[in-house]
């Protein structure tokens, strides 16, 4: 299993913003805070925009924030909504149902479904809140790429 750069670029995104709840951040910061392309954090700010966990500020002096409390940011729903296809393996998947000879009979196929519910399971259990605790450490880090404000 292995989250995609889309995901685990969106939860740097909230962690970074997390860590600047009293100013408005640009794509561009975060793109050199992390040495990522600024055209995936485009897509990665619209996508959570939509779902309202970011909050966009157009214009001169704009940026985005978070949209909601770091404590109300659930991880597992994060991965959820960014992870296009989790099927472990293509019998998880309803388009290759009945394509593996040993489907009906694979306890396989149960194992990996129980593993990664808890994977989930897990994941629920944090909130940004709970990524945002090193709080000292993680800005200290940051520190050479952030802007003077």
């Amino acid at each position: 299993m292995r989250l995609t750069h889309f995901t685990d670029y969106t939860l740097r995104v909230l962690i970074y913003l997390g860590l600047h709840q009293d100013r408005l951040v640009t794509i561009d910061e975060i793109a050199n805070a992390y040495e990522i392309s600024r055209n995936h954090l485009m897509k990665i700010v619209h996508h959570q925009a939509r779902t309202g966990v970011i909050e966009t500020v157009r214009g001169k002096g704009g940026g985005m924030r978070l949209g909601r409390v770091p404590s109300e940011i659930g991880i597992g729903k994060i991965v959820r909504d960014t992870e296009q296809d989790m099927a472990l393996v293509a019998c998880f998947d309803p388009a290759h149902h009945g394509e593996c000879r040993i489907e009906s009979a694979c306890f396989l196929r149960h194992a990996l479904m129980e593993a990664s519910n808890a994977f989930y399971r897990t994941l629920d259990n944090y909130s940004l809140a709970d990524l945002l605790k090193p709080q000292a450490q993680l800005s200290s880090l940051f520190s050479q790429s952030s802007p003077s404000v």
